[in-house]
């Protein structure tokens, strides 16, 4: 790997850990936010589903503004959004102002988010897609982690309103050193007369963040898929039924997503892997809390460093699993990863109140292992099957998908907890999920592309009118 593509990967991953870090940091910040505004826990709680609602509405756009404005262009001002969400909302005077600047927030980092894998797999190119992939893995698998014990950490020393004004330095770094290094020949520009599909944003992103807000209401109001999450739900369906009528039948326009990327078997392939490892994965952050405060009684802090193996373990796997899977193919990496992840969720079903602390932190490190070495070779895999005028549509695909796995996979761990007998008896409910959702992913594995090969011929799907198989 040359020198310049390992600069470009550390900006581009230093700006990516902006809005993973700031917004599992606030998630732990709900009830300090709540007495400091006097106001209750769920209107505190929009300050994060405002962020992520805002982030899931945003990605559609950048799908088609990354080649409409360049790349290198559209994450500068992604930047400068975060980082002026991030002063304004250290500066809110009220919970009101404070949930409209989180919001601010989650536009940059839904520009951010989405061209973090766009920049990264066309730098690298596809031969060596799963290592970098694997790369962008440390920060998805330590962000998570790290993010709680950060905010723990600010909020036992300093203001909240330090755990958004952090942010500012380090984005103003990364600007500086975005401008520098980022080339400007990072994507490949549209003419300038390729037109916005103005319906299809308008369908998709909303869409999308109906459907993520009706999970996050199932999980807050501890039913699934009842009472507020039925409205949002429906809406949400609409608006995607919606948008696959329209994308199948547009004419004039390109659509922001092609639908024909499904006919891919790599690909669907693919995404649904990442989305069902994103379930598992964020069942298992979410349980696993849960597990050492009620049967352990540890503090907030303490349970935060108790969950970082599980982070560990996917930061030490995905990068050794993408470097390897770029010389011998994602299949059988993928199928030992999740037979691993399988195997710790089996182990975690055994667990009780008098388990001594080192097998759930064996378990968590094993399970991190397990989930990194089939992420990483997934998204590689990913990558080296989509012509490259398909990766910022392939992209957003992958990360919204993997979105609404981790909101469902809190919506039904929240579920799975409440129509237990006890908190054992849920936490081993929730550990059986996991399983099953292994199980699922070992079926599809067989269906990812083979050993690499050549890079897909630029300008294949305007071609063929189809993606690569």
């Amino acid at each position: 790997m040359d020198r310049h593509l390992r600069w470009t990967i550390a900006v581009v991953l230093l700006g990516g850990l902006l809005g993973i870090l700031n917004s599992t940091m606030a998630a732990v910040a709900t009830d300090t936010l709540a007495k400091a505004f006097d106001t209750s826990l769920s209107t505190a709680g929009w300050t994060s589903t405002g962020f992520l609602l805002a982030v899931t509405a945003t990605i559609p756009f950048t799908t088609w503004a990354v080649d409409r404005f360049g790349g290198k262009r559209l994450w500068l001002i992604g930047l400068v959004v975060f980082v002026a969400g991030s002063i304004a909302a250290g500066l809110a005077w009220n919970v009101g102002s404070l949930i409209a600047f989180r919001t601010l927030q989650g536009v940059g980092a839904g520009i951010l988010d989405p061209l973090v894998l766009i920049l990264l797999a066309r730098a690298a190119g596809p031969h060596r897609a799963g290592q970098v992939m694997g790369l962008m893995g440390v920060v998805l698998s330590l962000g998570p982690v790290l993010g709680p014990i950060a905010g723990g950490a600010v909020l036992a020393g300093l203001s909240w309103r330090w755990m958004f004004l952090l942010s500012v330095p380090v984005g103003v770094i990364a600007y500086g050193l975005a401008r520098r290094v980022l080339p400007n020949a990072a994507t490949t520009r549209q003419p300038a007369g390729v037109r916005l599909d103005v319906l299809g944003l308008a369908l998709l992103g909303p869409g999308f963040a109906a459907v993520v807000l009706a999970l996050s209401e199932s999980a807050e109001q501890n039913t699934f898929l009842a009472g507020p999450a039925l409205v949002p739900l429906t809406a949400g369906a609409v608006l995607l039924i919606g948008y696959a009528v329209h994308a199948l039948r547009v004419r004039r326009t390109a659509p922001l997503i092609d639908l024909r990327l499904f006919t891919s078997r790599g690909f669907t392939a693919s995404v649904t892997i990442m989305g069902i490892g994103g379930l598992a994965n964020f069942a298992t952050l979410f349980a696993l809390p849960l597990y050492y405060q009620h049967a352990h009684e540890y503090g907030v802090f303490a349970t935060g460093l108790l969950i970082a193996p599980a982070g560990l373990g996917g930061a030490i796997a995905m990068p050794l699993a993408g470097r390897l899977s770029d010389q011998i193919g994602a299949r059988g990496l993928a199928a030992a990863g999740a037979a691993v992840a399988a195997a710790s969720g089996l182990a975690f079903t055994r667990i009780g109140a008098d388990t001594a602390l080192i097998w759930p932190i064996l378990g968590a490190f094993a399970m991190g292992l397990g989930i990194g070495c089939f992420s990483a070779p997934t998204m590689g895999s990913l990558y080296r099957t989509l012509p490259p005028a398909m990766v910022a549509q392939g992209s957003s695909v992958l990360y919204m998908l993997n979105q609404l796995g981790a909101a469902l996979g809190v919506a039904l761990v929240a579920f799975v907890l409440q129509t237990a007998s006890g908190p054992i008896t849920g936490f081993r409910g929730v550990f059986w999920l996991a399983v099953a959702m292994m199980a699922i992913v070992l079926a599809v594995i067989p269906l990812l592309s083979g050993r690499p090969e050549k890079p897909a011929v630029p300008g294949e799907l305007a071609t063929s009118g189809r993606p690569s198989r």
